[in-house]
């Protein structure tokens, strides 16, 4: 009988040390939009998608050392991020949004629903002065010389090597302690990262890559290493556009979704794996998914068609949002309302009145100042009387910023790349206004060689910019209407759904993986 006992463990080993080299050839399940992407060849030379070939290669026993997956019922995937700006938060949003798209929408291909935990891992977590990362970002957004310092110091060689050793020294354990949060509902798991902790860890942020990737490959290998042995994934999620800080890029994460050229070149210079690197755009807000990417692009007939829906859009929005059907100037001053919203407010306006006396045509002007309730203040009666002869409507933070983007003609903004990308959806020339050195720096020459807008630094540029622009509209062809259909071309509206449905993928096989790796730890436990 002990004979027969040891025979069947022998061969249920011999079983689930070869597993992977019987696994079924297996079809590509990720569309592709845009750009073309390598997978990795399958066992039977097949050609596998990224999000597969990445955990079908894990060693069956290997497996067993993660986190167990959590009910059948749902799936948990931690989003990590910081409130530094509104992008990384709007973009974990966006992914939580579209996973619930997919799971109602196509139950089919995505069956079980994935909750998001969303957290600001530095504010919540994070000791001092880690934990003060928001309010030391709206202070050196206004004083920009010293993020400029901050910045391009932590981008040196030596500022990464001591942020990651002065990061690991005194956030370890409190990161570790938000890594093993079990659900949303904020339930912390029992001590030493026992509990259903999450399936698969994100970030959209560039200071939420190689401390989480250590801590997490401590968890899987129950703190015997912080270097190998991780089985839960790890995913990057780039939110920048047309340039991006080196910490975004690590090596060991097993996807980095990238919006452009420029930041899957940094990638590959930062040593990740081109099989790694997945192009799409980037994560934006559910209102502007499905603007614009209606209609064929493959041909010059779509192109048209699209710019004549987003023209044939404008009467329709302006008319909801109870706004005149004229010639509309949109200035928006981001979330925080920063980036002298109210010294620009002022010269576009006087400029459109000067227009209007000049040309006898009437304009409008809208003017969202987010949570600056002092601008929002100043711009608005009695303080500000504005010309008999424009529009003014002032806002202060807003939930519908798409519908305010597809009633505009032309956009001023700080140069970040949430606001750019939703532009280029709603085919919205762009003046850019400001940006934050290094960081935001390179989405002005994304709006530039894209063709669709420009950078104008002082109020009275942007009102000479408008002006012109407005000019032009009178003659055939003209600037708007070119630049219009430029930024449809650049449009990405697909990119969030795109990357949910990776990301579903990629967790769909995981949990696949740890239920057969425990049916055959089970079944070797009888067998001995």
């Amino acid at each position: 009988m002990r004979v027969e006992k040891s025979s069947a463990a022998i061969w249920l080993l011999s079983l689930a040390s070869s597993a992977r080299a019987f696994q079924p050839p297996s079809p590509s399940i990720i569309r592709r939009h845009h750009h073309h992407h390598h997978g990795a060849e399958g066992p039977f030379g097949e050609v596998v998608s990224p999000s597969k070939a990445a955990f079908t290669v894990t060693p069956l026993f290997s497996a067993l050392r993660a986190a167990p997956p959590t009910d059948d019922d749902a799936a948990t995937i931690q989003i990590l991020m910081s409130d530094t700006g509104g992008g990384h938060r709007a973009s974990a949003n966006a992914l939580r949004d579209a996973f619930n798209v997919l799971h109602e929408t196509d139950p089919m291909r995505f069956p079980l629903p994935i909750k998001c935990d969303i957290v600001d891992i530095y504010t919540d977590y994070g000791p001092f002065p880690f934990n003060m990362y928001v309010q030391a970002y709206k202070i050196m957004a206004e004083y920009t010389f010293l993020w400029k310092w901050f910045y391009e110091t932590g981008a040196t060689p030596f500022g990464l090597w001591l942020y990651d050793v002065v990061l690991e020294l005194i956030c370890f354990g409190p990161f570790k302690e938000c890594m093993t949060r079990v659900d949303p509902n904020n339930v912390v798991s029992s001590p030493g990262g026992g509990g259903k902790r999450a399936d698969m860890v994100v970030s959209v942020h560039p200071l939420c890559q190689d401390l989480p990737l250590k801590i997490l490959t401590s968890l899987d290998t129950d703190g015997a290493s912080r270097k190998v042995g991780r089985t839960t994934p790890f995913v990057t999620v780039v939110t920048d556009l047309g340039g991006a800080h080196p910490s975004w890029f690590n090596r060991g994460v097993d996807r980095c979704f990238v919006p452009s050229d420029v930041l899957k070149n940094a990638a590959l210079d930062r040593n990740v794996d081109e099989s790694k690197i997945v192009q799409y755009g980037l994560p934006i807000r559910r209102g502007f998914w499905r603007f614009g990417s209606e209609f064929d692009m493959s041909g010059s007939d779509g192109k048209e068609e699209k710019n004549e829906r987003a023209k044939m859009n404008k009467p329709a929005m302006r008319e909801r949002l109870g706004l005149s059907n004229l010639p509309t100037v949109l200035i928006v001053g981001g979330g925080d309302g920063m980036g002298g919203i109210v010294s620009q407010a002022k010269a576009v306006g006087e400029r459109l009145q000067k227009l209007a006396t000049s040309s006898s045509t009437s304009y409008q002007m809208v003017v969202v100042c987010g949570n600056n309730k002092a601008a929002q203040s100043s711009l608005s009666p009695p303080q500000m009387q504005w010309g008999a002869d424009i529009n003014v409507h002032v806002h202060g933070f807003v939930n519908n910023m798409d519908e305010f983007m597809r009633a505009s003609d032309i956009l001023v903004t700080k140069a970040g790349p949430g606001t750019i990308a939703e532009a280029s959806i709603c085919g919205l020339p762009c003046i850019l206004s400001s940006f934050l050195p290094g960081q935001e720096e390179g989405n002005v020459p994304y709006v530039v060689d894209n063709g669709f807008g420009c950078y104008q630094g002082s109020p009275e540029g942007i009102a000479d910019t408008v002006e012109e622009w407005f000019a032009s509209t009178r003659a055939e062809g003209s600037m708007l209407e070119r630049m219009q259909e430029c930024a449809l071309i650049a449009a990405r509206p697909d990119a969030t759904l795109d990357i949910a449905k990776d990301l579903a993928e990629m967790l769909y096989a995981r949990r696949e993986e740890l239920k057969k790796a425990k049916k055959v730890s089970a079944a070797i436990a009888v067998a001995a």
